[in-house]
């Protein structure tokens, strides 16, 4: 295989574009793309045959509008290219159907936003982020919005929030003598899941229907001995990534990095950053293969938060910056960057925006599945803080307490033996402990949860740092010494938001009771999180970046909290079921034999001892009752729910999810005392360790 030769073969890029379209279409379409001017709907028709002619040479038959909506999963209908001509048919993609299409939006999630009967929407071409063709089908990213104009997806917030961006950076830009065409937002969605066999997970009914597993206690050998992270890769494990990269590369996505987490059965794949919206369409798209790829190895892929109590769970670091179009990369330090103003005004607008919208940033990584996660020694914990490492620490220290600052560089490192390679030690540490992290040229949120759309979270952070530079601009643009207002207006941004900066240990048992000194918001579960979303604030900065409309931002607030009463609902009916359908007479069934077993060493002779038997008969029939009074108490709880999201999502958290653990509790307790051969389901050691 030459990866240079496969590279981007499924994909309608530039080479192909270059080659297929004539010029003045291609030089056109390259200005939309590039410097986001206004599409030509006169190049369309042209587009679209050369498209049109590139899918069918790969196969294709039929093409999609693959659009996002709010469900964090991708959509598309199928329409063939055949059009009738007579007795026979002609292969035809028309510009109409290129930049519009019209499918049924009234079963998708709108919030409140719009009524069911009202089914008219519309997809609309996205021509930033390249067509592919995949499993015969030509697929055209686009947007998704209603008959009214509301936004019904993830993919226009996230244009329009880039756009937002790119508007106020120019303007930034300027008062420092710098001209260019965009500014963009690049993101590199490092992904984390879990790969268990085929078979296993077929007989585990929580896997299945919620994507966790609801039963299950705690291996006997887990990740403790710290030998799966970076570990050797297992040879079914090393053939699923091989076919997955040559998978993912066919379709144009950058594949770098595969190794093993630290969980067993775990792993993570990184792609090289790219611009946003096609970093998130390829995150989308990259999910979507994983699964199929795992298939075809008679494996599952599992990219749910916290599949595994006990273990590792999974997020996806979205490591985020921002460029010019020539080059510039605008949070890069420098060498010196407490001389460059210009690095230092964009970070203290960065550290601002964090602080000031903090509500919304931890709310736009809320699941269901992400609660389980946050916090759990292992991931970030619910508190937004920013880590700005050793250099940075000590420049904004400097700025903020008035300390002496010394700069310092990089140093050449070695391990002691001539032999050894001399190594750079950079300036500036890693904190993994850290949500929102400075690493070099580039801030790391590492909040996002392994199945979570990646666009939500820099949607917000599009805006709010568009907000803070809108601000900033509108304050220096008025002085009369520009280098002084631009100094006082950093040390002034970096002041008031000083209280965001955490350079320490965040899974330390003495952060969280110093960020409630400090004043900073800790919502550990979704059922208070997206109420942020509902906070004046919060709407009026979506509103004047001309992100969201007021009816949108309520609407995705609504659906966020629907969608994790939804989740919740699910896994308690599912566990439930699994309780009283197999676990309780499960158990039961091996009681009888404990009792059968006693029966017959009595009827041998009365002298022999039973202790044990007996105790453990007590132990499980006690336990067994238990978990049934524990179910009957969920089923109670489950069928007195309040009306309203935002109420049933208060129950869901802080009622419904602690009855879950107090079922599975007792529960788990007893599988490590029933017989291996009686339990129902394939325990945590079969599930993490039968792929070999």
């Amino acid at each position: 295989m030459n990866v240079t030769e496969i590279f981007g073969t499924n994909v309608f890029n530039d080479e192909v574009m270059k080659n297929s379209l004539p010029k003045e279409v291609y030089r056109s379409l390259r200005r939309t793309i590039d410097a986001g001017e206004p599409l030509d709907s006169g190049i369309a028709s042209a587009v679209a045959n050369a498209m049109k002619d590139w899918a069918i040479s790969k196969g294709a038959t039929h093409y999609t509008h693959w659009f996002q909506p709010l469900t964090n999963l991708t959509a598309e209908k199928h329409d063939s290219f055949i059009e009738p001509s007579g007795d026979r048919v002609i292969m035809q993609l028309t510009g109409k159907s290129l930049i519009v299409g019209e499918p049924d939006a009234s079963s998708f999630p709108s919030g409140g936003s719009r009524a069911t009967s009202n089914a008219r929407g519309y997809t609309a071409w996205d021509p930033t982020s390249p067509a592919f063709v995949k499993e015969g089908t030509l697929y055209i990213p686009t947007v998704f919005v209603s008959y009214t104009g509301e936004t019904l997806d993830k993919k226009a917030p996230l244009l329009k929030s880039m756009t937002a961006l790119d508007t106020q950076a120019k303007r930034l830009l300027k008062l420092f003598g710098i001209e260019c065409k965009k500014v963009s937002t690049t993101v590199g969605p490092e992904q984390e899941y879990f790969l268990i066999d085929e078979d296993v997970y077929l007989k585990r009914k929580d896997l299945i229907l919620t994507g966790r597993t609801l039963f299950g206690a705690p291996p006997s050998r887990g990740q403790e001995l710290e030998d799966h992270y970076f570990g050797v890769l297992k040879t079914r494990i090393s053939e699923f990534m091989c076919d997955l990269d040559e998978t993912l590369w066919r379709m144009g996505i950058f594949a770098k990095t595969k190794h093993n987490e630290v969980a067993p059965a775990q792993h993570e794949l990184a792609p090289v950053f790219t611009t946003t919206n096609v970093a998130v369409d390829h995150n989308q798209l990259t999910m979507e293969l994983m699964k199929k790829v795992a298939q075809k190895h008679h494996l599952v892929c599992l990219l749910h938060e916290k599949p595994f109590e006990g273990v590792n769970g999974s997020g996806k670091h979205n490591n985020w910056s921002l460029s010019t179009d020539d080059g510039l990369n605008l949070l890069d330090p420098g060498e010196n960057p407490e001389k460059n103003p210009r690095f230092m005004l964009i970070l203290a607008c960065v550290i601002a925006a964090v602080d000031r919208y903090q509500g919304i940033f931890r709310a736009s990584v809320a699941s269901a599945g992400n609660d389980h996660r946050l916090g759990a020694n292992e991931a970030p914990p619910a508190i937004i803080s920013i880590y700005l490492g050793d250099q940075l620490g000590a420049l904004v220290d400097s700025i903020v307490l008035g300390r002496e600052y010394v700069p310092k560089k990089a140093i050449p490192g070695s391990i002691g033996v001539p032999e050894s390679p001399i190594f750079p030690i950079d300036t500036t540490d890693r904190n993994r402990t850290s949500p929102f992290a400075f690493t070099g040229n580039k801030f790391e949120f590492r909040m996002l949860g392994s199945q979570a759309s990646v666009a939500d979270p820099n949607i917000v952070l599009n805006t709010i740092v568009a907000e803070l530079f809108a601000e900033a601009v509108d304050t220096l643009s008025k002085a009369k010494d520009f280098d002084a207002a631009c100094a006082q207006l950093t040390e002034k941004l970096l002041k008031d938001h000083y209280r965001i900066i955490f350079n320490f240990n965040g899974y330390g048992p003495d952060w969280e009771p110093e960020a409630e000194r400090r004043g900073l918001i800790n919502n550990k579960t979704t059922a208070d999180a997206a109420l942020e979303y509902f906070k004046q604030d919060a709407i009026d900065v979506f509103v004047r970046q001309g992100v969201y409309t007021q009816k949108e931002v309520i609407a995705r607030a609504n659906i966020q909290l629907e969608n994790y009463n939804k989740t919740i609902n699910i896994e308690a009916l599912t566990m439930i079921e699994m309780a009283k359908q197999d676990i309780y007479p499960a158990v039961n069934r091996y009681i009888t034999k404990l009792c059968n077993a006693v029966t017959a060493k009595r009827a041998v002779s009365e002298t022999i001892a039973c202790e044990a038997d007996v105790k453990l008969l007590e132990q499980l029939s006690g336990m067994n009752d238990a978990m049934m009074a524990a179910v009957s108490k969920l089923e109670k709880d489950l069928v007195e729910m309040p009306e309203g999201e935002a109420a049933a999502a208060g129950k869901m958290a802080h009622v419904i999810v602690p009855d879950m653990e107090a079922v599975r509790s007792i529960a788990d307790g007893m599988e490590k005392i029933c017989a291996a051969e009686d339990w129902p389901y394939p325990t945590y050691s079969e599930i993490l360790y039968s792929v070999k």
